[in-house]
């Protein structure tokens, strides 16, 4: 079992559990089970104290909870680790989330200076922040205060909260509002911007040429003119630079906008200073040179990169945006026998829905009458759609395509499937990977390093450069800073994850978090519980063989009869069959369950035996050819029943549970991708290996008990596997948290969201395959947009600091590299839209 996974019940601790230290910090709150004494409280609380940074640990029996005072910061993981390591299950309790959306980040190192300020206020258990959602999702301990302190400490580091709530946003609207604001600003500024920056370059063409000076008007041209231009550009449409970089330099910190305004300022500043001064800065050896140009071009490409970039990281979020589209306004209801349109927010638990052709199911809810199909595919990624009849579920947000039909709502507001799904998918979208947490901790130290290689450039051309040698030195200053811009490092992981997420979301793919998703394209092994899974998980009878002189409807009466007090799926599949055959069954007058054998009861004054093997030789049944055909039977994967009457067999009733009949190309796809495919089933050794070679399956554990599959998975893992286990994560939920990616498999609302890592809404094998390409595909995204995002600065700043000139002469314009700059961050963003494109294995 990997350090990191969550044991049973418990699901992954946050690694970044922060707190302030000083005894004004509040407490972490744990609850402790499988405690039984206060033997067993002291060793929790000596657990506890033992760990670095807890002051002291109070363990209430009664209440089964611990309360961890720190004194300096401590992980949640070391916390719950030491409890576990003796023996006991912790879990932190009495946690609360927030959402803020944050205006005004442009790069990594924002998202380090936001996430370190939100990780100080005190009661902060973890905080992540998405620079491509622009949103941060904080887990924290204490009450309404927290969250205010949380927006004052956002707002102290020099950003803007837009929004904030102690839940995900339950509708798209507030987050387009807040996209088209800030959208609209910045086309303003861009329009504008490049407007005003034309007619600087067309005025500086006779500075520049002046062979050229004839064809430029001469107003154009003066100097005075091109200031008052370009103090527009700098510090009108470029004022948002200023207001970044001011933010970060009040906290001692740099980042992309430092690097910019630095830049841009620089060439303004020398540029208004030659303007207003010239004879002054001459006579002191300052060559005259105007850069009003390259201050303009370079904020304007900026800007307009600014632009691109928003754009493509406003398409990283559409599958969000889709799956809330999908929500229902409104619902028919019968109430006081009146059928009355409400808005679905009014809907209640219980009302009786009515949902006509072509509309949304507004709410989640069991049909009561009438039956049509239903298009499910927004939930499950299944095209095809599904017939409804009374009795089944009915999910919110899935289409009804011919019938009418009326329902009772049994889910609304944040408990319906698809509520569920968005706010799953939003939490793994704001999530991060390792390697994320990797790259930030590069942007802490990059801008600094940036800042240190341009004056380093300009005080080694200032005195080494060409002559004149103070320009030269300024261009290479302007061209580093520009250049070495961490945007690209800051968006390479998580639009690719969000892009990814999302895409794995409209195919009916959850997955936790990006942690999750990193974890999966490593997978070697892939273990798949049978029941349910592999197969339809309804046993149906395929075969009744009586005793010479019985006939088939009375062994399968004479079995069904006796197994309606049975809650065994074998015996349950005999009930069903016989009704469906409108057999009359009669009543057991006494009933014994023998268990792992079978069931004895009397009916009619007769004994009845029906069960396995084990059970005919117990009460000395004389099987004698049975236990061939039985053996037939087997190898066919079909599970024999035997049945006697008064110590005699009355025949045999086989029952088999049906392959699912994607089952095989999955297992199929799942080998042609190199990996290991073992089935782990509680069955007997002939049955699974029967179905093991059906689906061509090398390697089978039988009659296996559910507790003990979680044994087998770290046995696997022992080998130096990473092994995923696929199962309904329900009963199989101790191996699923065992393995290192839990993948629970179910249909409709009824999936196991919290136990596993992965969950697959349908009941299609083949998201297993397709969750796993998934990940490589994002993986392989990430790689390349991180390999170019490096590239792209270990290249270009030693260019833009001059190294090649010595030997080629080559030396970076200013204009280019905001160009390159701002093509960088394009790049990476519209490297990772192309997930879009990704394809399920179907």
């Amino acid at each position: 079992m990997s350090e990191d996974k969550k044991t049973f019940g418990l699901d992954k601790p946050p690694e970044s559990l922060k707190e302030n230290s000083g005894k004004n910090n509040p407490p972490v709150i744990l609850k402790i089970t499988g405690m039984s004494c206060a033997s067993c409280v002291r060793r929790v609380e000596k657990a506890l104290t033992d760990i670095e940074g807890v002051r002291t640990a109070e363990v209430n029996l009664s209440t089964e909870k611990a309360t961890v005072f720190l004194e300096d910061r401590v992980s949640l993981a070391e916390l719950t680790e030491a409890v576990e390591s003796i023996g006991f299950g912790a879990q932190p309790v009495d946690q609360h989330q927030a959402v803020l959306d944050i205006e005004g980040m442009t790069c990594a190192s924002c998202v380090r200076r936001v996430e370190k300020a939100l990780s100080d206020v005190p009661g902060v258990l973890q905080a992540e922040v998405n620079f491509a959602s622009e949103r941060a999702l904080i887990t924290y301990t204490g009450g309404p205060e927290t969250l205010a302190s949380l927006q004052k400490a956002v707002e102290e580091s020099g950003y803007k909260v837009v929004h904030a709530g102690t839940e995900q946003k339950e509708s798209e609207d507030r987050e387009r509002e807040v996209r088209e604001k800030q959208m609209k600003r910045l086309v303003r500024d861009v329009v504008s911007g490049a407007a005003v920056t034309t007619v600087v370059l067309i005025g500086s063409i006779p500075h520049m040429m002046p062979m050229w000076s004839d064809w430029v008007p001469a107003f154009l041209s003066n100097v005075y003119v091109l200031l008052i231009l370009s103090t527009y550009v700098q510090f009108v449409a470029g004022w948002r630079f200023y207001q970044g970089a001011y933010g970060a330099l009040r906290h001692l910190t740099a980042d992309m906008n430092v690097l910019v305004a630095m830049g841009t300022t620089s060439a303004w500043l020398y540029s208004a200073a030659m303007t207003l001064f010239p004879g002054f800065l001459t006579n002191l050896g300052f060559p005259y040179q105007l850069y009003y140009d390259v201050a303009t071009v370079i904020t304007t490409l900026i800007l307009v990169g600014r632009l691109m970039e928003a754009r493509a990281k406003g398409r990283t979020s559409e599958a969000i945006r889709r799956l809330m589209g999908m929500q229902a306004r409104s619902a028919r209801v019968r109430r006081n026998g009146e059928d009355i349109e409400i808005p679905v927010e009014e809907v209640q638990l219980g009302d009786v829905v009515l949902v006509r052709p072509g509309e949304r199911v507004p709410v989640d809810g069991e049909i009561t009458s009438g039956s049509s199909t239903v298009d499910e595919s927004m939930l499950t990624g299944e095209s095809m759609p599904v017939t409804k009849k009374p009795g089944h579920e009915v999910i919110g947000g899935t289409i009804n395509k011919v019938g009418s039909f009326q329902f009772r709502a049994t889910k609304i507001g944040r408990d319906t499937a698809l509520a569920r799904i968005i706010q799953l998918v939003e939490q793994a979208q704001g999530s991060k990977a390792p390697i994320q947490k990797m790259v930030d901790q590069i942007a802490a130290y990059f801008v600094p390093a940036v800042l240190s290689v341009a004056l380093l450039s300009f005080v080694f051309w200032s005195i080494y450069g060409p002559e004149p040698q103070l320009t030269f030195a300024l261009t290479t200053f302007i061209a580093v800073l520009i250049i070495a811009c961490p945007c690209a490092l800051g968006l390479a992981t998580p639009t690719a994850i969000m892009v990814g997420m999302g895409r794995g979301a409209e195919n009916g793919i959850l997955i936790k978090n990006a942690e999750t998703l990193q974890l999966t394209h490593k997978l070697q092994t892939v273990v798949l519980d049978k029941t349910g899974t592999l197969t339809r998980g309804e046993p149906q009878v395929m075969d009744l063989l009586p005793e010479q002189g019985t006939e088939a409807h009375d062994l399968l009466r004479l079995a069904a009869s006796v197994e309606q007090g049975s809650e065994h799926p074998l015996g349950e599949a005999v009930v069903r069959h016989a009704r469906e055959q409108g057999l009359n069954l009669g009543s057991a007058e006494s009933f014994d369950a023998v268990p792992g054998q079978g069931i004895k009861a009397f009916m009619e004054g007769t004994e009845i035996l029906a069960g396995n093997l084990r059970l005919m030789q117990q009460f000395k049944v004389s099987t004698g050819p049975w236990e061939e055909r039985a053996m037939e039977l087997a190898h066919e994967g079909k599970t024999p029943m035997y049945v006697a009457r008064d110590g005699k067999m009355a025949g045999m009733i086989a029952v088999a549970d049906p392959l699912k009949d994607t089952s095989r190309e999955a297992v199929q796809d799942m080998r042609k991708m190199g990996l290991e495919v073992i089935m782990l089933t509680g069955d007997n050794q002939a049955t699974a290996r029967a179905i093991g070679r059906q689906l061509d399956i090398d390697r089978v554990f039988a009659e296996v008990l559910p507790q003990d599959k979680a044994d087998y998975v770290t046995s696997l893992q022992q080998e130096g596997r990473r092994v995923a286990m696929v199962g309904d994560g329900i009963n199989d939920a101790p191996a699923l948290a065992s393995a290192d990616v839990g993948i629970a498999i179910g249909t409709g609302t009824d999936v196991a969201m919290e136990t596993a890592d992965v969950t697959l809404i349908s009941g299609d094998l083949r998201g297993v395959p397709t969750a796993i390409s998934l990940s490589r595909a994002t993986t392989r995204t990430i790689r390349q947009n991180l390999f170019w995002a490096f590239i792209y600065n270990i290249v270009l700043i030693p260019v833009a600091a001059g190294v090649l000139y010595p030997f080629y002469g080559i030396i970076l314009n200013p204009m280019l590299a905001g160009a390159a700059m701002a093509v960088s961050s394009v790049s990476v963003v519209t490297n990772s839209l192309r997930l879009r494109s990704f394809k399920p294995r179907k």
